[in-house]
């Protein structure tokens, strides 16, 4: 579209407009983060980015990217694990907010150098300048506001207004379930609408040739093109299954909360969001160790939400998974890892 449209010399309208859509791009893709990372210090793990995968071994992190042209590009580094690094996080409740603010840390990192990618491919004659730190932080900015909004403010007004038409609704166990369940519904609904972006569906098949690869890594087989592709792109460790947790969690914790104005009980959604998440997280690792309890059960949402947020990848979609794993892999021995791809 855009090779189309720019004519000699590199115009400054076209250069607003790449400006302007790569905004909302990434700032789609920030909303996705939680979606498509897997949020767990394991042995390997990724997350999908715009045409691309990261991946992370223990103490390394690699994110490969196909341009345009076919290359494929890399950007790697060495990752201390936030528990080696900072003992509080080594300790329950509060370890999920170490391992998941690393993640999406990591993953805007990947995000931001999928995105430049990108934008040198979009750029036609002249070379677009790449995201900037404060244009990143603006985003990161517009994208938190939103969430806020969408997920914590909506759902509180509809509850509060149905409360004045339905007096049984406000109860503090009917409010929250009735908020809760409101809040679920614009997830679902949201994660349907932008699954039908074509840009976000190429993230939904990389984010399956993502979960093909670890799975391939995990059963001990050569991790190749074809061995990838015999396995399943549903994956117990995905963010999907994490957030619904966390919107199940939500529901019980704000039922113990004994606030009553509209402000206030705003307030403490915001406030209780690092409790929230270190439960959640809690609750995802003893179910992912213990796969035939019953808390296992609340996580299996999660595995049919894949549905959505993961498609079958195509073989070259693939082989970028298996680059950022071989990459990763290579600098996790390089460190004297003991982790080799059998």
């Amino acid at each position: 579209m855009y090779r189309k449209w720019a004519k000699p010399p590199y115009n400054e309208d076209l250069r607003s407009f790449v400006s302007l859509r790569s905004f909302f791009r990434l700032f789609t893709h920030i909303q996705m983060l939680p979606v498509l990372e897997s949020g767990e210090e394991t042995l390997v793990g990724g997350q999908a980015v715009m045409e691309g995968v990261m991946m992370r071994a223990p103490h390394s992190y690699c994110v490969a990217v196909r341009k345009q042209t076919g290359e494929i590009v890399t950007n790697e580094m060495p990752v201390p694990r936030m528990s080696e690094k900072y003992k509080i996080f080594k300790y329950p409740g509060v370890r999920g907010l170490g391992v998941l603010g690393q993640a999406m840390s990591l993953g805007i990192k990947a995000l931001r150098f999928s995105a430049n990618a990108a934008l040198e491919a979009e750029g036609a004659e002249q070379k677009p300048k790449e995201i900037s730190s404060w244009a990143l932080g603006l985003n990161l900015l517009f994208s938190f506001g939103f969430f806020i909004f969408l997920y914590k403010f909506v759902p509180l007004y509809l509850a509060t207004s149905l409360g004045k038409w339905y007096p049984q609704v406000n109860g503090r166990i009917a409010f929250n379930a009735v908020d809760g369940l409101i809040r679920l519904a614009i997830f679902l609904l949201f994660l349907y609408l932008i699954s039908r972006s074509k840009d976000i569906r190429r993230v939904f098949q990389y984010h399956g040739a993502e979960h093909k690869v670890v799975f391939n890594f995990e059963s001990g087989k050569p991790v190749t093109v074809d061995n990838a592709q015999t396995f399943t792109t549903f994956h117990p460790r995905c963010g999907t299954s994490f957030l619904l947790v966390v919107m199940v969690i939500s529901m019980i914790v704000y039922t113990v909360i004994p606030f009553q104005g509209f402000g206030m009980k705003l307030l403490s959604r915001i406030v209780l969001l690092p409790v929230i998440t270190g439960l959640s997280y809690e609750l995802i690792r003893f179910a992912a160790r213990r796969r035939g309890s019953f808390l296992a059960l609340l996580t299996a949402p999660g595995l049919w939400l894949q549905r959505i947020t993961t498609q079958p990848p195509s073989n070259q979609q693939t082989e970028v998974a298996i680059c950022a794993l071989d990459h990763a892999m290579a600098l996790e021995a390089s460190q004297g890892g003991q982790l080799v791809i059998a």
